[in-house]
């Protein structure tokens, strides 16, 4: 524990006893699945604390990390001795090297215990390539709270921080999870759907951007077409930049130029004419018409760069999520489509052992609300400490279901889950997934072994259903979420 020093102003005002058994007793909860733990029960003749010296006993010394930019500090503490040691180390791999060459020949063939406020990032890739260190994620807030409990003042330094860090790997290790990665397939899926997610966002503010820019002056682009990020909108801008020169142009010339741009419904065409006749300019002062022309150019620039890294990506996912092994388990799944599929092999991942049931799930995803209570009053709210992507992946995914389908038994009557179907409560009720009927989080395959139908006809055939579009529904909602 970190040792309140009397004389510092911004130091801890109590004895370190009480502040470690008031942190022992704590009911915050550090996993980053956000779930409960329920306290382990004491065996026979068996204290608490002697169960938590026989556990810690497996490491040899315990390091918590406080991470920078430029240079990490650490605090050490020997499992023999109880001592702490204090250093820094810079960012470079180089230096990182030398740091954990010391640490092993100081402690050889022995485990060492990394606590560290990261999940992800550049120290953690460092340190995850050396078999002798188990990591310890620690969630930034769990400390950032630890330290304004026991700071009241609110004194901050990276060596407080390094120790705080060790504080909570030493004495409630318990409440921390160890960095288990998964495969290299599943994490390079993971990390390609993210990048692609990232670029599909940046194209959505470019193109609010340029939608913003053409109606200061072009706002009929708007009305013609229906995706300004379309190559389509970036080719007419390019070659009529404003309205006066549009209607310069000759009607078989933009004929030919939408027939090149494989838009050929005569009908859209002769309306679009019809109005570029009809178009007056919006504005004719030269300075916002020649600076929204420069940033019009650029931005349409830029989304097709976008565009052209969101296509690569998306060849390189395909195939690479085609091979996963459970391809087939997640695209017999309803709903999920081309882009869907990826991003849910690396929502599940293939360590689904370390899900002891959906509840687990659903909080890591974020997609289980919280419940706070206090006195009379009650508030549920969705969850805030989560991955977003991930949250918005199974949103995304349960989006185009909820029209037809209500998934879970608990959200319908009884008669809607014998086959009718039920009204509608509302949209969130079609984002809330029973996972009773899907048994992926017990154990890794165990959905293969349980017979999932991998299309329609088959679902429709194993059930004995005949062939008109209200059966067919019935059949796959049943099928695959009654």
């Amino acid at each position: 524990m970190v040792k309140p020093s009397p004389s510092s102003s911004g130091d801890a005002l109590f004895p370190e006893r009480i502040l470690r058994n008031r942190l022992e007793v704590s009911t915050t909860h550090y996993k980053p699945f956000g779930e409960t733990k329920q306290p382990a029960h004491k065996e026979d003749g068996v204290s608490e604390q002697q169960q938590s010296a026989d556990e810690k006993a497996q490491f040899a010394a315990y390091v918590g990390i406080d991470w920078a930019d430029q240079n990490h500090v650490w605090s050490l503490q020997v499992a023999a001795t109880g001592k702490r040691e204090h250093g820094n180390v810079g960012h470079s791999p180089e230096a990182v090297e030398e740091w954990i060459n010391g640490l092993m020949a100081r402690f050889p063939g022995q485990q060492l215990a990394v606590a560290l406020e990261q999940s992800r990032g550049a120290l953690l890739n460092m340190l995850s390539k050396y078999q002798q260190l188990i990591l310890f994620p620690v969630h930034p807030a769990t400390i950032s709270r630890l330290r304004a409990a026991l700071y009241p003042s609110g004194a901050k330094d990276d060596p407080k921080d390094a120790d705080l860090v060790l504080d909570m790997l030493v004495y409630h290790r318990e409440r921390l999870r160890p960095l288990e990665p998964d495969t290299v397939e599943t994490r390079e899926l993971r990390f390609l759907v993210e990048q692609r997610r990232s670029l599909v966002d940046q194209r959505t503010a470019q193109s609010n951007r340029l939608k913003s820019a053409l109606k200061q002056y072009y706002p009929q682009i708007l009305d013609w077409f229906d995706d300004p990020a379309a190559p389509l909108v970036a080719a007419f801008l390019s070659r009529w930049p404003t309205v006066e020169m549009l209607q310069k142009a000759r009607p078989e010339t933009l004929v030919h130029f939408f027939h090149e741009h494989n838009c050929r419904s005569q009908e859209l065409i002769d309306q679009r004419l019809e109005q570029i006749r009809k178009a007056v300019p919006a504005t004719r002062d030269q300075a916002v018409l020649e600076s929204s022309i420069v940033l019009t150019h650029w931005v349409c620039k830029i989304i097709a760069v976008l565009n052209q890294g969101i296509a690569d990506l998306d060849e390189r996912i395909r195939p690479l999520a085609k091979a996963h092994p459970d391809y087939p388990i997640f695209d017999s799944l309803p709903g999920a489509g081309e882009v869907m599929v990826p991003r849910l092999i690396a929502a599940f991942g293939t360590r689904r052992d370390r899900f002891s049931d959906a509840g687990q799930v659903q909080n890591f995803s974020g997609i289980a609300p919280v419940k706070e209570t206090s006195g009379h009053s009650e508030w549920i709210h969705m969850r805030w400490a989560c991955s977003k992507f991930l949250r918005q992946t199974f949103h995304e995914w349960a989006r185009p279901l909820h029209p037809t389908f209500r998934v879970g038994p608990c959200l319908s009557p009884p008669a809607a889950r014998q086959g009718e179907r039920p009204p509608c409560r509302g949209p969130l009720l079609g984002r809330q997934v029973d996972p009773d009927r899907i048994p992926m989080l017990g154990q890794p395959y165990a959905i293969r072994r349980a017979g999932l139908p991998r299309r329609l006809a088959a679902a429709r055939l194993a059930l004995g259903v005949g062939d008109g579009q209200g059966d067919r529904l019935k059949t796959l909602r049943r099928a695959f979420f009654s």
